[in-house]
């Protein structure tokens, strides 16, 4: 038999007892039994639904009213900072309850009123303030300071702790009411709108910060917690502080350093000057850190920087840049790159200056002929100089870099083709034999020193003249101190200026190595001769495309000498059949042996040296005009052969009479008694020297040479183009010349063209020339 199922009855009951509040709930429940077949009872699954009251219950008279004093009292006691007499968590909850009943609106307004009524009140100890309207005492404006600071700290305090009471209602009602402001934000506004909007707390409060400001930036210790705490406030009361304190505090600052800026400038050196700037941009940044709104930064140093830099970058460039140039004084040359590029246009101008200072300086080293010994040392010391200034000053910008490259080709194009000579000269000095100053390794970085200073120079064919010549010298005399280093310097070249300005330089040691294949045949030749002869003869063979042209001169050699001449003649055009020797006298040199009281000596001497030292072994005294006679010696190149024999350090003739000058009619007498610590000797060899007319001879062959490379640009274009106008012709010759010229050259060779029938002026139009096929 199954069971009926039963009614649960229905439960309510009134739950959560508050101060006599009481809040509603119901709790219903119903069940139900199932049951089954067979004799046996299951229970069925159950359901539990929880319901509202029909009627929400109503609050005890008098409740909203009693609770409202409650809080007004605590936040009196608060705003008079005494104790509390009801507990914190209390009132708290007693806001909640208010919150519950729709009294919100109400409980809001009420707060509100009362805090604005206690903030009006504050007001009151201001203005009975005895200075507030006409103090300037520093002292009682920092009273005054520490008055108002005392007042919004009570005021943050009190609206923390009221805050923390209404956090339901701020959490919930305002929350909910968008044009609410929190009540936090509702304590901000109230202190704004009641203290300091007031005219004169606000103006005192800002010229007391302001005073406090300015004796601090004099020098001063101040209380910065003070002006951290007033600025605090300001920010946070919104626009207080962008509105009232910094627009005048930025005058100000502008009017200070304004000021400051004009008269330290006069006072004070540029590095002294410069050390203060960054002192004073240092001490803004502190400022800022310590106690001024991060939005103040930017323009606070924007208006340090332009007074005290941006109104003075020429005067402390030229007031003190050169100095700190020619003094390398590398920190406060770090200090002005710094500075001037925290300023807009300040690299700029430091850039110009820069780069006229790199042009005047290296211009002096350059156009004056009296540092020609000296110039190309100078100009690499003063480029390792300014790359070193470029590096470590300049943090390798790039500006300055392109500029200093721009500038040192200015300087050193002013004066045309003596640089390129004394390069050429400079690189033959570290080059030739008996240059100890340096290792491989610093030779190879002085090499390529040389090559940046050689990049800059317009005239590369003077460069090549000059160095192919001196190149020749050491060759030829044996002179070269490496041959490492010698094709070191060919690759640098080649790698510069292509493989067709090193072509006759490559020859020419092509030449040294195939000679001494040619002497070691020409050897084994004379040992097959019946009389070999007591002179050991080394020739070089010189391709003369390859070589510096040398003028032939005719002396009388021995007849030994010329014996062995012929002798190398036969074996040689033996072997070369169709070519011609021209022997050449200027580049001979030779190892004399001599006796003397002392003992032998040996004496390294140029052919013409030795030509006048073996007539000594026909007599012991000559006149110059027998001398003369006997060598045949050009008359120039004798006088300072007999110079170099006589007048020098190693005297191995005597000339009387005595003097420098060798003249007609001085006779020469061979020095038995000569004495010398060294063995072998070697006699300055006078010839070897560059002489005024071999300069000027050098010189002349690249202007020669000059107008056939122009002459064959004109050609080439014109035969390419068949009709130009001057002005497209010049153009292009300055484009396809690798040296500068002038205009006025190039249409001396235009008209000597046209003399020559290669191209001819138009009928109608005499600037336009037609190629003449």
């Amino acid at each position: 038999m199954a069971d009926e199922p039963q009614k649960k009855p229905h439960l309510s009951a009134l739950v959560g007892h508050t101060n006599g509040l009481t809040k509603p709930a119901s709790l219903a429940a119903a069940t139900r039994a199932g049951g089954g077949g067979g004799g046996s009872a299951t229970a069925s699954s159950k359901k539990l639904v929880i319901k509202n009251f029909r009627e929400r219950p109503k609050l005890p008279d008098n409740y909203t009213q009693d609770t409202w004093q409650k809080l007004h009292e605590a936040v009196g006691a608060i705003q008079s900072s005494i104790s509390i007499k009801y507990n914190l968590e209390e009132l708290y909850q007693a806001v909640e309850n208010l919150c519950s009943y729709k009294v919100s609106a109400t409980l809001y307004k009420q707060l509100r009123q009362v805090c604005e009524d206690h903030v009006k009140a504050q007001i009151l100890q201001f203005r009975e303030y005895p200075f507030l309207v006409c103090c300037t005492d520093s002292l009682d404006s920092l009273l005054f300071l520490k008055k108002i600071n005392k007042c919004w700290q009570d005021h943050c305090r009190q609206m923390i702790m009221i805050r923390s009471i209404f956090l339901f209602l701020d959490r919930t009602y305002v929350l909910q009411n968008s044009m609410l402001p929190s009540i936090w934000d509702m304590g901000l506004e109230l202190f704004r709108n009641h203290v300091i909007s007031d005219k004169q707390v606000q103006n005192k409060t800002i010229d007391g910060i302001l005073l406090l400001i300015e004796r601090e930036r004099s020098g001063e210790a101040v209380d910065r917690s003070l002006l951290r705490s007033l600025l605090s406030m300001l920010s946070d009361l919104q626009q207080v502080y962008k509105e009232s304190f910094e627009q005048r505090f930025l005058e100000e600052t502008n009017c200070l350093y304004a000021a400051e800026g004009q008269r330290l400038m006069q006072e004070r050196e540029v590095p002294e000057y410069l050390h203060h700037v960054n002192k004073r941009l240092e001490e803004e940044g502190d400022r800022v850190i310590t106690y001024l709104d991060h939005s103040t930064q930017k323009p606070l140093i924007a208006c340090v920087e332009k007074q005290l830099l941006g109104e003075h970058l020429s005067a402390i460039l030229q007031k003190g840049l050169d100095s700190l140039l020619d003094e390398n004084r590398i920190s406060d040359l770090t200090q002005t790159y710094q500075l001037f590029s925290r300023v807009k246009g300040g690299q700029q101008i430091l850039l110009q200056h820069w780069s006229e200072y790199i042009k005047n300086f290296g211009t002096t080293i350059v156009v004056n002929p009296e540092k020609d010994k000296d110039m190309v040392q100078e100009l690499l010391d003063f480029k390792d100089k300014v790359d070193h200034i470029i590096e470590v000053c300049f943090q390798k910008n790039e500006k300055f870099i392109n500029l200093m490259k721009e500038s040192f080709e200015t300087l050193i194009n002013k004066r045309p083709n003596k640089p390129a000579e004394l390069i050429a000269k400079y690189v033959d000095s570290k080059l030739r034999a008996g240059n100890k100053e340096a290792t491989d390794e610093e030779l190879e970085r002085i090499l390529d020193k040389i090559m940046i200073i050689f990049r800059f120079i317009h005239g590369k064919d003077v460069f090549e003249a000059f160095y192919k010549k001196d190149l020749a010298k050491r060759l030829l005399v044996g002179k070269s101190a490496s041959v490492d280093a010698e094709k070191s310097m060919l690759s640098k070249l080649k790698h510069e200026c292509g493989a067709a300005f090193t072509s006759k330089l490559e020859g020419m040691f092509k030449d040294m190595e195939l000679s001494k294949d040619v002497m070691v045949q020409f050897k084994q030749y004379m040992q097959n001769q019946s009389d070999p002869g007591n002179i050991d003869l080394t020739v070089n063979i010189l391709t003369m495309g390859y070589w510096p042209t040398y003028t032939p001169m005719e002396v009388h050699l021995n007849s030994e000498m010329i014996k062995l001449q012929e002798v190398f003649k036969t074996f040689y055009l033996g072997k070369h059949s169709g070519r011609k020797l021209q022997w050449q006298t200027t580049l001979g040199h030779a190892v004399l042996k001599a006796e003397f009281k002392e003992g032998k000596k040996e004496f390294q001497v140029s052919l013409f040296q030795t030509l006048v030292l073996l007539m000594f072994n026909e007599g012991d005294e000559f006149s110059f005009e027998e001398i003369k006679m006997a060598t045949g010696v050009e008359d120039s190149e004798l006088r300072r052969t007999l110079q170099s024999l006589a007048c020098g350090k190693a005297r191995v003739l005597v000339k009387n009479p005595k003097g420098k000058d060798v003249e007609d009619g001085d006779k020469f007498i061979f020095n038995g008694d000569f004495k010398h610590k060294l063995f072998r000797i070697k006699i300055n060899q006078i010839q070897m020297k560059e002489t005024v007319e071999e300069q000027v001879s050098t010189t002349e062959r690249v202007f020669q040479d000059r107008q056939y490379q122009i002459d064959a640009a004109i050609v080439r274009i014109m035969k390419m183009r068949k009709t130009l106008g001057h002005n497209l012709l010049v153009s292009e010759l300055y484009n396809q010349l690798k040296f500068p010229v002038k205009p006025g050259d190039l249409k001396k060779r235009i008209e000597s063209l046209i003399d020559r029938d290669y191209m001819e002026r138009d009928k109608d139009n005499p600037n336009q020339y037609h190629y003449v096929a």
